[in-house]
């Protein structure tokens, strides 16, 4: 075999991909230790992962347009022996372009987009009907690393750390108190869940006696929907959203006992940290972009939706479909979220036995 010493990677978003090729790369650490790995990553999402182990990291700037392949160009003036390509977009393409290697691993021709076969001179597998996860692994078993359970390792800085303690204490939430975590808002509002519902499930945590803190970004749609979240509340739960940098999210979701969130970015961060995930789906198959270790946790109509509008269910349509409707989300029932909510709390229980 031909001695693998560097290898390149690009993904550069979104949270939740790059959350997932977290535990692809860190396979690939463990199956080639004196491999080096440099990672093309967008800016945002290396804010996320800064100090991750063993991985020097590319930023790449999408708003320098294009002076930004053209820096790329300069800061990876060497030949690597593996090119990983894990994004199909036409920027992740001719990112591609720039950057030398003797092998160039893409999709599969069926995934394929926006000029992706081009760049590339060999095709990862197309696992079955995979999760994203599943997906990227893909690339890791094409370079000869074995099947592997998903684990991951993203440093949490002690100012992070610290940061939290000081959170906690100004909350009176000690360290033997059950928290939960609300992250209600997803990046397209169609997938967010309704606010008085979220409220019902806020007070009835809070009458299990869990601590709830609501998350979130600081755009205005995120800020509204958590004052209409709150206004609809018994209880007053702690409004951090908007007030976070992802590092701190990183390491409050790893505090978390439980997080509910719609398909978003933290649902990922939080499987990252082994924190429980309850995933509100309507518009996406959670098989596909679910919470990878929350599979059993997840509240979804999608599978009733999409029965409902072609007739014909996941297994014999294009794996990961999307579905369109902006009142999907209003067809998940109070009822089904708190199920599993209880399933979760009942396991949390059962490790503190």
């Amino acid at each position: 075999m031909t001695p693998i010493n560097s290898i390149c990677i690009i993904r550069l978003s979104a949270i939740g991909d790059v959350c997932h090729v977290v535990a692809v790369v860190q396979a690939i650490q463990a199956f080639y230790p004196e491999a080096h790995i440099t990672w093309v990553i967008g800016k945002t999402e290396a804010a996320l992962l800064q100090g991750l182990p063993g991985v020097k990291f590319v930023i790449f700037d999408k708003g320098e347009g294009l002076r930004a392949y053209h820096k790329l160009r300069m800061d990876l003036p060497e030949t690597f022996d593996i090119l990983l390509h894990m994004q199909v977009a036409l920027r992740a393409n001719f990112a591609a372009a720039c950057i030398r290697a003797k092998r160039k691993i893409g999709f599969a021709r069926h995934l394929s987009k926006e000029l992706h076969g081009l760049v590339v001179n060999e095709r990862a597998p197309a696992p079955d009907r995979p999760h994203v996860l599943e997906g990227f692994a893909a690339f890791a078993h094409t370079i000869g690393v074995p099947r592997f359970t998903p684990t991951w390792d993203i440093p949490i800085a002690s100012a992070q750390k610290q940061w939290l303690t000081a959170l906690c204490h100004s909350h009176k939430i000690d360290a033997q108190d059950k928290v939960f975590i609300v992250s209600p808002g997803a990046s397209n509002p169609e997938r967010n869940w309704l606010p008085e519902r979220y409220a019902q499930v806020i007070d009835y945590a809070a009458k299990q006696g869990f601590r709830i803190i609501l998350c979130g970004g600081p755009t205005p749609q995120e800020r509204e929907l958590s004052h209409a979240i709150q206004r609809s509340c018994e209880c007053s739960p702690i409004d951090i959203v908007g007030k976070t940098h992802l590092k701190q999210l990183l390491a409050l979701l790893k505090r978390a006992d439980i997080v509910l969130s719609p398909d978003s970015g933290p649902v990922h961060m939080a499987t990252t940290q082994g924190t429980p995930v309850i995933g509100l789906y309507a518009h996406s198959n959670p098989a596909r972009t679910g919470p990878f270790a929350s599979q059993g946790l997840v509240a979804e109509v999608y599978h009733a939706v999409l029965l409902a509008q072609t007739g014909r269910n996941a297994m014999t349509l294009k794996w990961g479909r999307r579905l369109k409707g902006n009142n999907l989300m209003a067809q998940i029932t109070v009822e089904s979220v708190l199920q599993q909510f209880d399933k979760a709390a009942r396991a949390l229980e059962n490790t503190h036995d």
